[in-house]
């Protein structure tokens, strides 16, 4: 088990690029999970991990370890949580990885009430916009838009099953500059744009009677979509210019009146968000009860 636990130390070293995070991860000390890797590479004889200041990094030998043992010790997880079937309420952690949106406007809705029913279950959720492997980073599901679902993985609806992107400002960048009556007359109007993490700027799409354009905004504000989001809203409000986003991000703001919906009638709809996980016969018990959970929610 100590053998066990010194391998764990390392996956998760090696996952979160450093001790200090990995002791976050893990709930321990970083001065701990130094001592776990340095036993594991004295007993195998070979350096894991190259150690900097500022960085920490796998060696060829910590490479290919880590290939081969992250999905060794997923299959020990499973294993030992065979064991949750024979207790009275399931317990353990699930791991989700889903995006920022996601964690805003999705899941308050159902954590709280999951956690109240499942009292031992541990729920840890990492926000980000980066694509994720949530097999090789550890993680048990992710959430997803469907145009970004692997095709290998099993998806369940979560949240809203359909979504709008909205368009508004204040009543003082309107009342300024004027209201746009049609798309193409945002290209004349102070737009606060939105990056993907992949560097691209996120266009503005629009539909209206079976007419769709896209517009490429212009304007004073750029934000990583998701991750500064929320100054964006606070730009718009304040009367920078128009923003584009969830309809759910954008509608506290529209219904205390500090933003005004702008083209509303070519505010695009698209499908809702879906909780994916690997297809296998063992789900984690966590993941199981989450599963039948999201479930039970669904209309």
């Amino acid at each position: 088990m100590d053998e066990l636990a010194d391998l764990t130390a390392f996956l998760t070293v090696a996952r979160e690029g450093g001790f200090r995070s990995a002791a976050r991860v893990a709930g321990s000390s970083a001065s701990r999970m130094g001592d776990a890797v340095r036993r594991l590479e004295a007993r195998l004889g070979v350096r894991l991990l190259h150690r900097t200041t500022r960085s920490v990094t796998l060696t060829d030998a910590g490479a290919r370890l880590l290939e081969r043992l992250a999905p060794a010790l997923s299959e020990v997880r499973s294993a030992l949580d065979v064991v949750n079937d024979f207790r009275d309420r399931p317990a353990g952690r699930l791991r989700l990885n889903v995006p920022i949106a996601a964690a805003r406007l999705v899941l308050p809705r159902i954590v709280p009430p999951f956690l109240a029913k499942y009292p031992d279950i541990c729920l840890e959720v990492i926000a980000e916009e980066r694509l994720v492997d949530v097999v090789a980073e550890g993680y048990d599901a992710g959430i997803r838009y469907e145009e970004r679902l692997a095709q290998d993985m099993v998806a369940v609806p979560i949240g809203p099953r359909v979504q709008r992107f909205a368009t508004a400002a204040s009543p003082a960048y309107l009342a300024r500059r004027g209201r746009p009556k049609h798309p193409r007359e945002l290209l004349d109007h102070d737009c606060l744009g939105g990056r993907f993490v992949s560097g691209s700027l996120h266009a503005w799409e629009f539909e209206c009677d079976g007419v769709t354009l896209s517009v490429d905004p212009k304007g004073p504000l750029i934000v990583g979509l998701g991750t500064t989001t929320d100054l964006a809203v606070d730009a718009a409000v304040a009367g920078t210019g128009i923003i584009y986003d969830f309809e759910d991000w954008l509608r506290p703001f529209i219904d205390r009146g500090e933003l005004e919906p702008v083209l509303e009638s070519w505010w695009p709809s698209f499908s809702g968000p879906f909780l994916y996980y690997p297809g296998r016969h063992h789900l984690p018990t966590p993941l199981r009860a989450f599963i039948d959970f999201v479930r039970s929610m669904q209309p």
